[in-house]
């Protein structure tokens, strides 16, 4: 059985999917990826119960990393790529193509890009630390604006010239 319960954060109400061992999902309003979760029911269990903890915690500036267990679905590829994530420390970024690279395959830049819009637990798995090679805010399941909110809550260094999205 997948349950679902809400917080809301500075960038918006987030809806978490889990179930009694892990979490499953995170969403966005307007996510531009929406998974179906029709059928979970709404029920705050211990384990969503902590991560709306500790999501407020990271929005409160007392939380660099989460601590909670996680079961994104998704392909081999695309669950290596989501490995890869996490290695992202907090307030830093890499670009698409650094991640091919430390994925073996600086040629899947592409396949990287995709596997990174579809994180079924973007936040907690830190999707939003992935930039363009130039230093641009590109690609986030988000929307851009909840990205820089992200990067700059972390203290993460934003050079590419681009105007500010607020």
């Amino acid at each position: 059985m997948i349950f679902t319960s809400w917080t809301e954060s500075p960038i918006g109400r987030i809806t978490l999917y889990g179930d009694e061992n892990a979490i499953l999902g995170l969403t966005f309003e307007q996510d531009r990826h929406p998974r179906d979760w029709s059928g979970a029911v709404a029920e705050a269990t211990a384990i969503l119960l902590d991560a709306e903890r500790q999501l407020q915690e990271y929005f409160g500036g007392w939380r660099k990393s989460f601590d909670l267990p996680l079961r994104p679905v998704g392909t081999e590829f695309q669950e290596r790529v989501w490995r890869q994530l996490l290695e992202i420390p907090f307030g830093k970024t890499i670009s698409y193509l650094e991640l091919a690279k430390r994925l073996g395959n600086e040629k899947a830049v592409r396949a990287v890009g995709m596997a990174n819009g579809r994180n079924p637990v973007g936040l907690i798995i830190p999707c939003h630390r992935v930039i363009g090679s130039n230093g641009d805010l590109i690609g986030y399941g988000g929307g851009l604006p909840r990205k820089e909110y992200l990067l700059k809550h972390e203290g993460a260094r934003l050079d590419s010239g681009q105007p500010s999205l607020f």
